[in-house]
């Protein structure tokens, strides 16, 4: 199982140096991939501006897009905006694709949250493939849009699915499943690793879906403080009451159950495990790496 870290992009009172630090501590670490995740009505960094910085200054790492909620946006543009990173990063993008739960998101660029947001997402991949085979998707227009990715027709495809039906239907577009695990729970994961690869498998998908694993932690001194002000922070948006309530389900608070958990996954062939930090202190880069590396 390969080690992946998202950047701390949820957690307030990030700037320059505390961002580039953590994507160099990454890049020079035992990590296979450098993740972030998307929000608009939040105070976070926006995610491709961010992700081109992180291009900028690493030269290993894959640049994993946990998730980029693509009905919100235009697929076209998104398509060449990926496909220049591919460029700049020279072919290291993974792009992790899903629709969201956050209408206030969708309402902050003016998106339709009521739509048929799965049908829309198939279809947004599909003309997003044809940017990157180098179709003409303008009528009547002489050149297609460019530039082409490194990787030969765009970079590899992750589906944000968590319900059966949206797992059924990643299997018809996407490379494989990035999750998210609360908890973590473990029979919560195995649960959507069978998912995805029966539905693999009724597609007559030769490849089986690569599964990506995430979930929060937290470790020093005062762990359990540290994730009940980030979650306090970023479960604001379901109310008092429900965030309340899922605030202790996120229970990894020491190194000895990141290590249990990391080998429980490994066991269960899990294919990469992205850990989502609650602190913009960068030194938690090297403890993961010294506890898992």
């Amino acid at each position: 199982m390969k080690l992946g870290m998202n950047l701390p992009v949820m957690v307030p009172g990030l700037n320059r140096e505390l961002i580039l630090d953590w994507c160099r501590r990454i890049d020079n670490g035992p990590y296979n991939s450098l993740a972030l995740g998307e929000r608009i009505n939040f105070p976070n960094p926006e995610a491709m501006v961010t992700m081109s910085a992180a291009a900028a200054v690493t030269e290993r790492v894959r640049l994993t897009f946990s998730i980029l909620v693509l009905p919100m946006h235009n697929e076209v543009l998104i398509a060449k905006q990926i496909a220049t990173l591919d460029v700049l990063s020279q072919g290291r993008v993974t792009l992790g694709l899903g629709v969201g739960g956050r209408k206030e998101d969708y309402d902050a660029v003016g998106a339709d949250f009521e739509i048929k947001r799965i049908a829309r997402l198939e279809e947004q991949v599909a003309r997003m493939r044809r940017v990157w085979a180098g179709e003409n998707v303008v009528e009547g227009a002489l050149r297609c849009v460019e530039p082409a990715p490194v990787q030969a027709g765009g970079p590899e495809l992750l589906a944000g699915a968590i319900m059966p039906k949206a797992i059924a239907r990643a299997a018809r577009w996407a490379d494989g499943i990035t999750d998210f695990s609360f908890g973590p729970s473990l029979d919560e994961i195995q649960g959507k690793m069978t998912a995805a690869r029966e539905a693999w498998e009724k597609e007559g998908r030769d490849t089986p879906p690569r599964f990506v694993a995430s979930f929060w932690y937290a470790l020093g001194d005062n762990p359990r403080s540290q994730l009940d002000d980030y979650l306090g922070r970023y479960m604001n948006f379901l109310g008092p009451e429900l965030s309340k309530m899922l605030i202790p389900t996120v229970t990894t608070t020491s190194g000895q159950q990141l290590k249990e958990l990391a080998k429980a996954l490994d066991g269960m062939g899990v294919d990469e495990l992205i850990l989502a930090p609650t602190t913009s202190d960068p030194e938690d880069v090297d403890r993961v790496a010294d506890l898992l590396g």
